[in-house]
């Protein structure tokens, strides 16, 4: 039995899932589905990344999505569903859209169309350079919040990647002034990402509030393919409670070291990462030697099913 998961920002790169939309018409079709439900020229985006548009938030979202829902379709068009096994599903930030699409939960359509809305309002959500997010490696979330209260400093974890990886997020001054004070308590590097904004923060909450205005208006289905929220790391398949998640993701903290740990109590064995760069699997490894993890992000990877 397995686990798919799917990753969020941060993984894309020029070119992802273009080898499978010129083997195969499934990839083809995904991809023209959903540039005609958000009337987004994803592949141009992808293949030329004109404007450095692939890392403009309003377009790296639907352009991952885009990329984990054509590699996802295509797999299970060549292998099948059952060869996978799925009995849990979860994704990381923006791949929890990418989960839920793979549940049946949310409809191709309809996920596309709250993700290009939700990458809008990301995007535009705070005035432009103003706050950010920075990546600090080799401590764990509790000792980065003890280290935040403890110096008064005005961010907040965004991430819990992993117990050796914790992604904070808040005004542009304040990340600049952590920098020395994590670095003198012990954290290895201190990496300031290349974000439009302070995601999963305070800064996200009128952004949030739009968002969810939009999931109300969506359908959603219940599955039988329960998921692990990011907003509160729990398994859940009632749909309210999905809902209620997806509504609170986008201001609150993605719980990902938590959500693999409950994934740990479950009798999941094998982990199948899909999408762009596998960086997931990096993070997991890092939490848990738990499980088999198979990557699929190129179409070499479809082999690792044969």
């Amino acid at each position: 039995m397995s686990a798919i998961i799917f990753p969020g920002q941060g993984s894309q790169y020029v070119g992802m899932a273009m080898d499978f939309n010129e083997s195969f018409s499934i990839s083809k079709a995904v991809f023209q589905e959903i540039e005609d439900s958000t009337k987004i020229n994803v592949r141009k985006i992808i293949s030329e990344n004109q404007d450095d548009k692939l890392n403009q938030t309003n377009y790296t979202q639907i352009s991952i999505f885009s990329a984990s829902m054509v590699i996802y379709k295509t797999l299970i068009n060549q292998i099948g569903l059952d060869i996978i096994n799925p009995k849990i599903v979860l994704g990381h930030s923006l791949g929890e859209y990418s989960s839920l699409v793979a549940n049946k939960s949310l409809s191709l359509s309809d996920a596309s169309n709250l993700i290009k809305i939700r990458g809008e309002l990301m995007h535009s959500a705070i005035e432009p350079s103003t706050s950010g997010m920075a990546a600090l490696i080799g401590k764990n979330a509790e000792f980065i919040d003890y280290i935040i209260t403890n110096n008064n400093l005005d961010i907040v974890i965004a991430n819990d990647n992993s117990p050796m990886q914790v992604v904070v997020s808040g005004l542009v001054d304040q990340i600049d002034k952590a920098e020395k004070i994590f670095i003198s308590n012990g954290v290895k590097k201190y990496v300031k990402l290349n974000v439009s904004a302070a995601f999963h923060s305070k800064y996200m909450q009128v952004a949030q509030n739009k968002l969810i205005d939009k999931i109300d208006n969506t359908s959603f289905s219940s599955s039988n393919i329960p998921i692990i929220s990011n907003y509160d790391a729990s398994i859940n398949n009632d749909i309210k409670e999905v809902m209620n998640s997806l509504k609170n993701q986008m201001a609150n903290k993605v719980k990902w070291t938590e959500s693999i740990k409950k994934l740990e109590e479950t009798d999941t064995f094998e982990i199948v990462e899909i999408g762009p760069n596998k960086v997931l699997s990096g993070l997991i490894s890092r939490i848990t030697k738990k499980f088999d993890i198979k990557s699929v992000d190129k179409i070499i990877d479809l082999e690792k099913f044969n």
